[in-house]
Protein backbone atom coordinates (compact mmCIF):
# COMPACT_ATOMS: atom_id res chain seq x y z
CA UNK A 1 0.00 0.00 0.00
CA UNK A 2 1.11 3.52 -0.62
CA UNK A 3 2.40 5.89 1.98
CA UNK A 4 -0.77 7.97 1.61
CA UNK A 5 -3.00 4.97 2.35
CA UNK A 6 -5.45 5.81 5.13
CA UNK A 7 -9.02 5.00 6.07
CA UNK A 8 -11.45 7.44 4.45
CA UNK A 9 -14.22 7.49 7.04
CA UNK A 10 -16.26 10.02 5.10
CA UNK A 11 -16.41 7.66 2.14
CA UNK A 12 -17.27 4.62 4.26
CA UNK A 13 -20.11 6.25 6.16
CA UNK A 14 -21.50 8.42 3.39
CA UNK A 15 -25.25 8.14 2.81
CA UNK A 16 -24.69 6.79 -0.69
CA UNK A 17 -22.26 4.09 0.40
CA UNK A 18 -24.33 2.90 3.35
CA UNK A 19 -27.57 2.97 1.33
CA UNK A 20 -26.11 0.85 -1.46
CA UNK A 21 -24.61 -1.66 0.98
CA UNK A 22 -27.79 -2.05 3.04
CA UNK A 23 -29.89 -2.39 -0.11
CA UNK A 24 -27.44 -4.90 -1.57
CA UNK A 25 -27.36 -7.00 1.60
CA UNK A 26 -31.18 -6.99 1.73
CA UNK A 27 -31.42 -8.30 -1.85
CA UNK A 28 -28.77 -10.95 -1.11
CA UNK A 29 -30.68 -12.15 1.95
CA UNK A 30 -33.85 -12.45 -0.14
CA UNK A 31 -31.98 -14.49 -2.74
CA UNK A 32 -30.33 -16.76 -0.20
CA UNK A 33 -33.19 -17.35 2.21
CA UNK A 34 -36.12 -17.04 -0.16
CA UNK A 35 -34.72 -19.19 -2.95
CA UNK A 36 -31.31 -20.80 -2.67
CA UNK A 37 -30.47 -22.07 0.82
CA UNK A 38 -33.75 -23.98 1.39
CA UNK A 39 -33.22 -25.78 -1.93
CA UNK A 40 -29.43 -26.25 -1.72
CA UNK A 41 -28.82 -24.17 -4.86
CA UNK A 42 -25.39 -22.56 -5.20
CA UNK A 43 -24.21 -19.49 -7.07
CA UNK A 44 -20.47 -19.99 -6.80
CA UNK A 45 -18.14 -17.85 -4.77
CA UNK A 46 -17.98 -17.67 -0.99
CA UNK A 47 -21.78 -17.88 -0.63
CA UNK A 48 -21.74 -21.06 -2.71
CA UNK A 49 -19.00 -22.57 -0.55
CA UNK A 50 -20.98 -21.64 2.57
CA UNK A 51 -24.16 -23.30 1.30
CA UNK A 52 -22.18 -26.38 0.27
CA UNK A 53 -20.47 -26.73 3.67
CA UNK A 54 -23.81 -26.19 5.43
CA UNK A 55 -25.05 -29.26 3.55
CA UNK A 56 -22.16 -31.35 4.93
CA UNK A 57 -22.02 -29.93 8.47
CA UNK A 58 -24.56 -28.44 10.81
CA UNK A 59 -22.90 -25.01 10.96
CA UNK A 60 -24.93 -21.78 10.65
CA UNK A 61 -24.35 -20.12 7.28
CA UNK A 62 -23.83 -16.76 9.03
CA UNK A 63 -20.64 -18.06 10.64
CA UNK A 64 -19.42 -19.63 7.41
CA UNK A 65 -19.91 -16.41 5.44
CA UNK A 66 -17.57 -14.61 7.84
CA UNK A 67 -14.98 -17.39 8.14
CA UNK A 68 -14.66 -18.05 4.40
CA UNK A 69 -14.38 -14.34 3.61
CA UNK A 70 -11.45 -13.80 6.00
CA UNK A 71 -8.81 -14.65 3.32
CA UNK A 72 -10.48 -12.18 1.00
CA UNK A 73 -10.42 -9.45 3.65
CA UNK A 74 -6.70 -10.04 4.17
CA UNK A 75 -6.02 -9.91 0.43
CA UNK A 76 -8.21 -6.82 0.08
CA UNK A 77 -6.30 -5.09 2.87
CA UNK A 78 -2.92 -5.89 1.35
CA UNK A 79 -3.69 -5.41 -2.34
CA UNK A 80 -6.42 -2.77 -2.47
CA UNK A 81 -6.40 -0.77 0.76
CA UNK A 82 -7.73 -0.12 4.23
CA UNK A 83 -10.90 1.67 3.16
CA UNK A 84 -11.92 -1.10 0.79
CA UNK A 85 -11.22 -3.88 3.30
CA UNK A 86 -13.20 -2.08 6.00
CA UNK A 87 -16.16 -1.50 3.67
CA UNK A 88 -16.02 -5.17 2.68
CA UNK A 89 -15.94 -6.21 6.35
CA UNK A 90 -19.00 -4.06 7.09
CA UNK A 91 -20.90 -5.55 4.13
CA UNK A 92 -19.99 -9.13 5.11
CA UNK A 93 -21.02 -8.57 8.74
CA UNK A 94 -24.31 -7.04 7.57
CA UNK A 95 -24.95 -10.07 5.36
CA UNK A 96 -24.14 -12.48 8.19
CA UNK A 97 -26.41 -10.54 10.56
CA UNK A 98 -29.18 -10.47 7.97
CA UNK A 99 -28.96 -14.22 7.46
CA UNK A 100 -29.10 -14.75 11.24
CA UNK A 101 -31.81 -12.30 12.29
CA UNK A 102 -34.06 -12.07 9.20
CA UNK A 103 -36.34 -14.99 8.41
CA UNK A 104 -37.78 -15.20 4.90
CA UNK A 105 -39.85 -18.24 3.89
CA UNK A 106 -39.12 -19.97 0.60
CA UNK A 107 -41.07 -18.25 -2.17
CA UNK A 108 -41.41 -21.22 -4.50
CA UNK A 109 -40.47 -24.85 -5.03
CA UNK A 110 -40.20 -24.53 -8.81
CA UNK A 111 -36.56 -25.21 -9.61
CA UNK A 112 -36.39 -22.95 -12.66
CA UNK A 113 -37.86 -20.02 -10.75
CA UNK A 114 -35.49 -20.70 -7.85
CA UNK A 115 -32.46 -20.70 -10.17
CA UNK A 116 -33.48 -17.58 -12.13
CA UNK A 117 -34.78 -15.39 -9.31
CA UNK A 118 -32.28 -16.66 -6.73
CA UNK A 119 -29.45 -15.72 -9.07
CA UNK A 120 -31.15 -12.42 -9.90
CA UNK A 121 -31.45 -11.31 -6.27
CA UNK A 122 -27.94 -12.47 -5.40
CA UNK A 123 -26.62 -10.57 -8.42
CA UNK A 124 -28.49 -7.45 -7.34
CA UNK A 125 -27.00 -7.78 -3.88
CA UNK A 126 -23.43 -8.19 -5.11
CA UNK A 127 -23.82 -5.33 -7.60
CA UNK A 128 -25.29 -2.80 -5.17
CA UNK A 129 -22.69 -3.58 -2.51
CA UNK A 130 -19.91 -3.01 -5.07
CA UNK A 131 -21.58 0.28 -6.00
CA UNK A 132 -21.32 1.18 -2.31
CA UNK A 133 -17.59 0.46 -2.29
CA UNK A 134 -17.55 -3.00 -0.71
CA UNK A 135 -17.99 -6.65 -1.63
CA UNK A 136 -19.96 -9.50 -0.04
CA UNK A 137 -18.19 -12.27 -1.94
CA UNK A 138 -14.42 -12.41 -1.91
CA UNK A 139 -13.73 -14.88 -4.69
CA UNK A 140 -13.26 -12.14 -7.31
CA UNK A 141 -10.46 -10.47 -5.37
CA UNK A 142 -8.92 -13.83 -4.55
CA UNK A 143 -8.89 -14.53 -8.28
CA UNK A 144 -7.22 -11.15 -8.88
CA UNK A 145 -4.50 -12.04 -6.37
CA UNK A 146 -3.99 -15.61 -7.65
CA UNK A 147 -3.48 -14.47 -11.23
CA UNK A 148 -0.23 -12.83 -10.12
CA UNK A 149 1.11 -16.32 -9.45
CA UNK A 150 -0.10 -17.99 -12.66
CA UNK A 151 -0.56 -17.41 -16.38
CA UNK A 152 -4.36 -17.57 -16.07
CA UNK A 153 -6.60 -14.49 -16.12
CA UNK A 154 -8.76 -13.51 -13.15
CA UNK A 155 -11.90 -14.61 -15.00
CA UNK A 156 -10.39 -18.03 -15.77
CA UNK A 157 -9.37 -18.55 -12.16
CA UNK A 158 -12.80 -17.58 -10.84
CA UNK A 159 -14.47 -19.86 -13.37
CA UNK A 160 -12.22 -22.76 -12.33
CA UNK A 161 -12.93 -22.23 -8.63
CA UNK A 162 -16.66 -21.92 -9.20
CA UNK A 163 -16.60 -25.07 -11.34
CA UNK A 164 -15.14 -26.97 -8.38
CA UNK A 165 -17.87 -25.57 -6.13
CA UNK A 166 -20.61 -26.62 -8.54
CA UNK A 167 -19.05 -30.10 -8.89
CA UNK A 168 -19.21 -30.30 -5.11
CA UNK A 169 -22.89 -29.35 -5.24
CA UNK A 170 -23.54 -32.09 -7.80
CA UNK A 171 -21.71 -34.62 -5.61
CA UNK A 172 -23.61 -33.66 -2.44
CA UNK A 173 -27.06 -32.67 -3.69
CA UNK A 174 -27.30 -34.43 -7.05
CA UNK A 175 -26.53 -33.75 -10.70
CA UNK A 176 -29.77 -31.84 -11.25
CA UNK A 177 -29.02 -29.40 -8.44
CA UNK A 178 -25.52 -28.89 -9.83
CA UNK A 179 -26.94 -28.09 -13.26
CA UNK A 180 -29.41 -25.61 -11.83
CA UNK A 181 -26.57 -24.05 -9.83
CA UNK A 182 -24.85 -23.24 -13.13
CA UNK A 183 -27.96 -21.26 -14.12
CA UNK A 184 -27.93 -19.48 -10.75
CA UNK A 185 -24.29 -18.54 -11.17
CA UNK A 186 -24.77 -17.26 -14.71
CA UNK A 187 -27.81 -15.17 -13.75
CA UNK A 188 -26.08 -13.71 -10.70
CA UNK A 189 -22.91 -12.88 -12.67
CA UNK A 190 -24.76 -11.09 -15.45
CA UNK A 191 -27.03 -9.21 -13.04
CA UNK A 192 -24.17 -7.98 -10.84
CA UNK A 193 -22.13 -6.89 -13.87
CA UNK A 194 -25.07 -4.91 -15.21
CA UNK A 195 -25.78 -3.23 -11.85
CA UNK A 196 -22.15 -2.14 -11.42
CA UNK A 197 -21.20 -0.80 -14.84
CA UNK A 198 -22.63 -2.82 -17.66
CA UNK A 199 -21.35 -6.19 -18.77
CA UNK A 200 -17.67 -5.30 -18.84
CA UNK A 201 -15.00 -6.04 -16.26
CA UNK A 202 -12.80 -3.13 -17.29
CA UNK A 203 -13.79 0.50 -17.70
CA UNK A 204 -12.02 3.45 -19.31
CA UNK A 205 -12.08 6.59 -17.19
CA UNK A 206 -11.23 9.95 -18.80
CA UNK A 207 -10.52 13.01 -16.64
CA UNK A 208 -10.27 16.68 -17.62
CA UNK A 209 -9.09 18.74 -14.66
CA UNK A 210 -7.42 22.07 -14.10
CA UNK A 211 -5.24 20.33 -11.51
CA UNK A 212 -4.11 17.61 -13.91
CA UNK A 213 -0.56 17.23 -12.49
CA UNK A 214 -1.92 16.08 -9.11
CA UNK A 215 -4.55 13.89 -10.77
CA UNK A 216 -1.85 12.11 -12.79
CA UNK A 217 0.26 11.67 -9.67
CA UNK A 218 -2.73 10.25 -7.78
CA UNK A 219 -3.55 7.67 -10.45
CA UNK A 220 0.03 6.56 -11.08
CA UNK A 221 1.56 6.74 -7.59
CA UNK A 222 -1.36 6.05 -5.24
CA UNK A 223 -3.50 3.74 -7.40
CA UNK A 224 -0.65 2.10 -9.32
CA UNK A 225 -2.34 2.65 -12.69
CA UNK A 226 -0.83 3.62 -16.01
CA UNK A 227 -2.28 6.64 -17.81
CA UNK A 228 -2.46 7.91 -21.36
CA UNK A 229 -2.31 11.68 -21.81
CA UNK A 230 -3.80 13.69 -24.65
CA UNK A 231 -2.80 17.32 -25.11
CA UNK A 232 -5.93 19.44 -25.35
CA UNK A 233 -7.75 22.58 -24.32
CA UNK A 234 -10.44 23.15 -21.74
CA UNK A 235 -12.93 25.93 -21.68
CA UNK A 236 -15.21 26.93 -24.55
CA UNK A 237 -18.08 27.48 -22.12
CA UNK A 238 -21.22 29.49 -22.97
CA UNK A 239 -20.49 33.15 -22.34
CA UNK A 240 -16.74 32.58 -21.89
CA UNK A 241 -15.79 30.97 -25.18
CA UNK A 242 -12.48 32.86 -25.32
CA UNK A 243 -11.42 31.67 -21.84
CA UNK A 244 -9.38 28.65 -23.01
CA UNK A 245 -6.54 26.87 -21.21
CA UNK A 246 -4.14 24.11 -22.18
CA UNK A 247 -4.77 20.86 -20.34
CA UNK A 248 -3.61 17.25 -20.18
CA UNK A 249 -6.57 14.98 -20.85
CA UNK A 250 -5.97 11.86 -18.75
CA UNK A 251 -7.29 8.40 -19.62
CA UNK A 252 -6.81 5.25 -17.55
CA UNK A 253 -8.30 1.76 -17.49
CA UNK A 254 -9.61 0.47 -14.14
CA UNK A 255 -11.56 -2.47 -12.80
CA UNK A 256 -15.07 -2.19 -11.47
CA UNK A 257 -13.76 -2.54 -7.90
CA UNK A 258 -11.52 0.49 -8.31
CA UNK A 259 -13.63 3.05 -10.14
CA UNK A 260 -15.72 4.12 -7.13
CA UNK A 261 -12.70 4.98 -4.99
CA UNK A 262 -10.80 6.56 -7.85
CA UNK A 263 -13.63 8.96 -8.67
CA UNK A 264 -13.91 9.97 -5.01
CA UNK A 265 -10.15 10.55 -4.76
CA UNK A 266 -10.18 12.74 -7.88
CA UNK A 267 -13.10 14.74 -6.49
CA UNK A 268 -11.07 15.50 -3.39
CA UNK A 269 -8.32 17.00 -5.56
CA UNK A 270 -10.66 18.84 -7.95
CA UNK A 271 -14.41 18.86 -7.21
CA UNK A 272 -15.00 20.49 -10.63
CA UNK A 273 -13.11 17.84 -12.59
CA UNK A 274 -14.94 16.54 -15.65
CA UNK A 275 -15.02 12.74 -15.80
CA UNK A 276 -16.65 10.29 -18.13
CA UNK A 277 -16.72 6.51 -18.18
CA UNK A 278 -16.68 4.18 -21.18
CA UNK A 279 -17.28 0.45 -21.28
CA UNK A 280 -14.50 -1.71 -22.74
CA UNK A 281 -15.10 -5.01 -24.49
CA UNK A 282 -11.49 -6.14 -24.45
CA UNK A 283 -8.12 -4.99 -23.16
CA UNK A 284 -4.73 -6.28 -24.20
CA UNK A 285 -1.18 -5.16 -23.57
CA UNK A 286 -0.05 -2.15 -21.62
CA UNK A 287 -0.04 -1.88 -17.85
CA UNK A 288 -3.59 -2.95 -16.98
CA UNK A 289 -3.21 -5.10 -13.89
CA UNK A 290 -0.49 -3.36 -11.94
CA UNK A 291 -0.66 -3.71 -8.19
CA UNK A 292 -3.11 -1.25 -6.70
CA UNK A 293 -2.24 0.43 -3.44
CA UNK A 294 -5.03 2.86 -2.77
CA UNK A 295 -7.32 3.07 0.23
Amino acid sequence: MSKTDSIKWKSIFSFRSISFMVLGVFFAVIGLQGFMVPNNFLDGGVTGISILVTGFANIPISILLIVFNIPFLIVGYRKIGKTFSLQALIAILLLAAGMYFIEIPAFTTDKVLIAVFGGFFIGLGIGFVIRGGGVIDGLEVIGYYTQKKSSLTSGEIILALNSLIIIGAAFKFGIETGMYSILVYYTAMKTSDYVVNGFEEYTALTIISANYPKVKELIVEDFGKAVTVYKGERGYLPGTIDDVHDVDIIMTVVTRLEIHRLKEAISEIDPKAFLYVQSIKEVKGGLIKKKSGHG
